[in-house]
């Protein structure tokens, strides 16, 4: 059976979307579905999208994008531990018969653990093809160009959250988000953290999305670029050496102040988030005496 778990943030009505794909995009739904929204805005009603198929699980808070993957993943795998999870942005359709496309590909690769897939714009513009990194730099890349291999998937660095697969029968325990990324880089530090007990990270042209960039994450930009900053901070602190880190905390503090002469307002939410990481690592530090 197949899971789509989907973090809600107001953004009802892009996930009613995401539904009605689901519901017209496929010729013949062959596969044993159901929605999961995790509703990490507890001022917005979402019960109009509860049905038989779309459960609504109330996280009472907004736990963050991780932390609301967290608990629909441990609600699926509670119940059906040989089950796929799919996370999927609300602000994404399914292409044509990807739900079918997604259970076939499952079947016959039963080996790999994490699945991402090719993500493209309403324009046909491809916005991910797989993710690349390099430790040595600190590089971590979103590619736009498809393998276009011969093969049914390539091997990746990472993938994006935006469109995972998870497949649990390769997993004793519930994969899980690390709870300190609030906003982005979660899914490349679950990739690279998975990658490095054996898991295999896939990205896979036999599925593919439909995503609006920016939909929801445009709304509040200075709120965007301060959690961007913190977490590939510690992205970078958790998967590079000290000297990369420190080059590329440089960097960001060098941008920070050119930014300030005409864009403070950028300069402020850089800043900001270089000043949660520094806090945010004085109190693990804390907690782990």
């Amino acid at each position: 059976m197949i899971y789509l778990i989907t973090v809600n943030y107001y953004s009802a009505e892009l996930i009613a979307k995401l539904l009605a794909s689901i519901h017209q995009g496929q010729a013949q739904v062959d596969v044993d579905y159901q929605l999961i929204v995790v509703n990490n805005s507890a001022a917005e009603d979402c019960s109009k999208l509860a049905s038989d198929r779309v459960l609504i699980l109330e996280a009472g808070e907004n736990l963050g994008f991780g932390g609301g993957c967290n608990l629909g993943l441990n609600w699926v795998f509670e119940r059906d531990r040989a089950a796929t999870a799919w996370l999927i942005n609300p602000d994404t359709t399914l292409s044509e018969n990807s739900l079918n496309h997604a259970a076939q590909f499952c079947k016959i690769h039963p080996m790999l653990s994490i699945i991402g897939t090719i993500i493209s714009e309403p324009s046909g513009k491809i916005w991910f093809a797989g993710g690349e990194f390099v430790p040595e730099t600190g590089k971590i890349i979103a590619k736009t160009e498809s393998p276009h291999q011969l093969a049914n998937y390539v091997e990746t660095s990472w993938v994006t959250g935006c469109s995972l697969l998870v497949n649990f029968q390769n997993f004793n325990h519930c994969p899980q988000f690390d709870p300190a990324y609030f906003l982005y880089y979660e899914d490349f530090d679950f990739c690279r953290r998975y990658a490095q007990q054996g898991h295999r990270i896939v990205i896979t042209e036999q599925i593919q999305v439909v995503h609006q960039p920016s939909s929801i994450t445009n709304r509040t930009p200075s709120l965007t670029l301060q959690h961007s900053t913190f977490s590939y901070l510690l992205a970078l602190e958790r998967h590079t050496s000290q000297k990369v880190f420190g080059y590329r905390l440089s960097r960001i503090l060098f941008h920070a102040l050119r930014a300030s002469v005409v864009q403070p307002k950028r300069a402020i939410a850089i800043l900001k988030g270089v000043l949660n990481f520094w806090q945010g690592k004085l109190v693990r530090q804390i907690r782990q005496k």
